[in-house]
């Protein structure tokens, strides 16, 4: 498989590549040059294949001799190696549980996948490859346990000070070794903003072997299609596709879901879960995308202002506003509506979302709302202990704490403490050479 870039100036490069680059030259985001489609038997067969065997079939056609089969099929069981369970909370909607993970995150799988195959990439590179992150929450406990004490790699973590909960803080700073992490007087927007500054810095390229672990990458980003696979293995009407709701942020979960739907995974409708961070419900109702300043929330993964990964989804559908909107829609959900959800799905199922799967509940119950007949699935994306300061005020009680999250509770957190500025960030990345 072949990617070249959106910016479309910049020459076509193999998997290894794109994924070694995370960027192109051009800083354009890598994209397939051809989409696969699924062997109808698989999809129509699916509950007769193991997650292992499903992943592989995904993800194959874009690794392509870039990895050995016997490699990639080591890499993708390490990356799903627990449970992703489809649990029904009515006759009409079931959510899938994306947090049983080593971070209790969805993004564990992306990281996992991703440190694999830059794990056997660097073999054959000589110099020290530094992974660049910036974070909303969850990616960087993902990405610093996926990449932690992996030989030749060295992670650095840009995440918003203030603006990410305690345990997510926890999980992304106290690792120590190979993963470093930058706390940024600012929003996540001025992480990824600086992340993009580094990798568009010539002179910083030359004295540095940079690449990035945010889900602009090819390998963070497609693996994210084994959700969506695993939900339709689990979901009971095959003649009845579901309406799909993802919590979004950055869009890159979503767009995987996307993918997979045009490779050939039946999918009634998608819909994008949105905080106060509008853009992209904005741009569905207007046709006009205007980037704004992030709005904090209590979902606070979900807190971005220009989503990266929009520009794939766009690709996609060939730049067709009509054509997405008729796959896609999107609806944004208050803080006030996320803590109400989270009290009424509690009381009336005893099921406890996090704040961002109680987004993406309350978004599918307004898309349901136009569909008398349709149902749906949304995806539960992180553990809600991840933010016990916000639910259990909600719930008045308390979240029981998982081993993983009591490891790391009670240890000190490392980081360093710096200005938006690009250039306090060149002078930290430059102490690694």
């Amino acid at each position: 498989m072949l990617y070249y870039s959106l910016n479309r100036q910049s020459p076509v490069v193999s998997f290894k590549e794109a994924a070694i680059r995370g960027q192109a030259p051009d800083k354009g985001l890598y994209f397939p040059k051809r989409i696969p489609e699924f062997d109808p038997l698989f999809i129509n067969h699916i509950e007769q294949y193991g997650k292992e065997d499903i992943a592989y079939r995904v993800i194959s056609p874009y690794v392509g001799d870039d990895i050995p089969e016997d490699v990639l099929r080591k890499i993708v069981a390490e990356t799903v190696n627990f449970e992703i369970p489809l649990v029904k909370l009515n006759d009409k909607v079931s959510t899938l549980e994306l947090f049983h993970g080593p971070t209790l995150a969805f993004k564990d799988v992306g990281a996992r996948f991703m440190s694999r195959c830059l794990g056997y990439f660097s073999k054959s590179i000589t110099e020290k490859v530094v992974v660049l992150v910036a974070t909303s929450g969850d990616t960087g406990g993902a990405v610093a346990h996926g990449f932690y004490d992996v030989p030749g790699v060295e992670v650095v973590i840009l995440y918003p000070s203030g603006k990410v909960s305690s345990v997510q803080e926890k999980q992304l700073t106290t690792l120590g070794k190979n993963i470093r992490a930058l706390e940024v007087e600012g929003s996540f927007d001025d992480c990824q903003r600086l992340v993009k500054q580094a990798f568009a810095d010539q002179s910083l390229i030359e004295q540095l072997f940079l690449t990035s672990a945010n889900s602009i990458n090819v390998a963070r980003w497609l693996p994210q299609q084994f959700y969506y696979l695993f939900a339709w293995q689990q979901w009971k009407d095959k003649t009845a596709p579901p309406v799909i709701s993802v919590p979004s942020g950055n869009f890159g979960n979503i767009c995987a879901g996307l993918l997979a739907h045009v490779s050939g995974m039946p999918v009634k409708h998608f819909v994008a879960a949105c905080n106060a961070n509008t853009v992209v419900p904005d741009f569905l109702e207007s046709g006009n995308y205007v980037p704004k300043p992030a709005v904090p929330t209590i979902s606070n993964a979900m807190d971005v202002g220009d989503p990266s990964n929009f520009v794939r989804i766009l690709e996609i559908f060939n730049q067709q506003l009509g054509s997405l909107k008729k796959v896609l829609s999107s609806y944004s959900v208050s803080d006030v509506e996320t803590k109400r959800t989270i009290r009424e799905v509690y009381s009336a199922y005893g099921y406890l979302p996090d704040p961002h799967g109680a987004v993406g509940y309350r978004a599918l119950q307004q898309y349901l709302q136009t569909d008398s007949e349709a149902k749906g699935i949304f995806l539960e994306t992180a553990h809600p202990v991840k933010f016990y300061d916000v639910v259990e005020p909600v719930i008045h009680s308390n979240i029981p704490v998982p081993d993983s999250v009591r490891g790391v509770i009670n240890q000190t957190k490392q980081a360093v403490l710096m200005p938006a500025e690009y250039e306090a960030l060149k002078e930290q990345l430059l102490k690694l050479r």
